[in-house]
């Protein structure tokens, strides 16, 4: 098995033995070690491999800046900035194959920004006792970053919080030695979608565009499906984005906890990416199944998926509300976007007869996007059902079409 080596990083002023520990077991697996302390008042107990002066000096500061802060959060932005820029540094220049970062609060503040530094594929684990909270919000999570609940171990070594820090440690080492990283070779389409119960596009135009030679990533737009998108989209990953679910527009202009983040529906368009966009699910908003639904939709249909997930249908001015936070997204967009608007209806519960048909709901939702469609949007309007064959070949048909004009790279 080939030896990787795991940049092991935290504020050894503090978490000396916790750090040390986790260094001893990766070790202990045949796997390298170099480690980084981001502390700022004290110093471990023994020399890293990159000290907090090199941190600091990594965001163009120093320690003594940091401290004369006097304020803690600004110090610790300051080491947060310096370690994500010297990982990627030192990630160029092969010195790791990947991280495990150690925190509290603040730690997993900065652990965040580390992890979005880097690129997917490079495993990223955090190990926090604020592991899986709401505190953390989705679009500061990069892509691919694993957490691991830090239990036990606010201060000191015990047989609790070890079993943490252990699988933490064998499983970044673990990863290291078995990711597949990402092959560019193929130009990447990446798409929005639920599953094939409320939306079916893409049954029919994953295959398709794999014929034409393209990957295809179909994104689960959940929240961090959705967030998942938008981290890649930043990056600069995609060829062209098919978002065809854009439902975490509305699950965050409506206040529902299951947001992608603000920036939902506007890294494609920043990056200059092609987009080709159309509105499936518009009209549900999803909130968490076993928490009241947020205030301002609590006296409207309710539609329960599962135990963890649960579904508020719009009435015709959220509808409106909708369609102008997409307008407003694509209209910042840098790339080609057209906006494939299906008049028959966006999901499958919504056809005629179906438990959540509203057509004076659509009606409104089409009318929005008419009215605030745009001029850089490019709107077709479809005689037929989001679910429909023709609503999946006139995404063929644009996405060919710009093939054939170099605004899409070919294979």
């Amino acid at each position: 098995m080939t030896n990787k080596t795991i940049l092991v990083v935290g504020t050894y002023d503090t978490k000396d033995d916790e750090l040390n520990y986790m260094a001893e077991v990766i070790r202990g697996q045949g796997g390298g070690v170099v480690t980084m302390d981001v502390s700022v008042l004290g110093d471990p107990t023994g020399p890293c491999d990159y000290s907090k002066h090199d941190v600091a000096a990594a965001a163009g500061s120093s320690i003594k800046a940091a401290i004369a802060t006097e304020d803690e959060n600004q110090a610790m932005q300051i080491m947060a900035n310096g370690s994500a820029a010297l990982a990627l540094r030192l990630y160029r220049e092969g010195v790791f194959d990947g991280v495990v970062v150690l925190g509290g609060s603040m730690g997993t503040d900065l652990a965040l920004d580390l992890c979005q530094a880097l690129p997917l594929g490079v495993p990223k684990y955090v190990v926090s006792t604020v592991s899986f909270s709401p505190l953390i919000p989705p679009e500061r999570l990069a892509a691919d970053i694993q957490m691991i609940l830090w239990a036990g171990g606010l201060y000191g070594l015990n047989s609790i919080c070890k079993a943490s820090l252990s699988q933490a440690a064998g499983a970044v080492l673990g990863a290291a030695r078995a990711v597949q990283k990402p092959d560019f070779s193929k130009p990447l389409v990446g798409m929005t979608s639920f599953g094939k119960t409320v939306l079916r596009y893409m049954v029919g135009l994953k295959p398709a565009l794999e014929e034409r030679g393209y990957e295809v990533a179909v994104f689960h737009a959940t929240g961090m499906g959705g967030r998942a998108f938008e981290s890649l989209a930043a990056e600069g990953i995609f060829a062209a984005v098919m978002d065809f679910a854009p439902q975490e527009v509305g699950n965050h202009i409506m206040g529902s906890s299951i947001s992608a983040g603000p920036d939902r529906m506007t890294n494609a368009g920043k990056a200059g990416i092609p987009q080709i966009a159309a509105p499936g699910c518009y009209d549900l908003v999803d909130f968490v199944g076993w928490q009241a639904a947020p205030a301002k939709l609590a006296a409207q249909e309710v539609h329960a998926h599962n135990r963890l997930l649960s579904s508020v249908l719009l009435n015709a001015e959220q509808r409106r509300d909708v369609a102008r936070a997409i307008c407003e997204r694509l209209a910042e967009a840098q790339g080609p976007v057209v906006f494939l608007l299906p008049l028959k209806g966006c999901n499958e519960w919504d056809r005629p007869g179906a438990p959540l048909c509203d057509p004076d709901g659509l009606a409104a939702f089409i009318d929005e996007i008419r009215t605030g469609c745009p001029d850089n949007v490019e709107l077709r309007e479809l005689e037929c059902h989001i679910n429909d064959p023709e609503f999946s070949a006139a995404a063929l048909e644009v996405f060919d079409d710009w093939v054939a004009q170099g605004t899409i790279a070919p294979q």
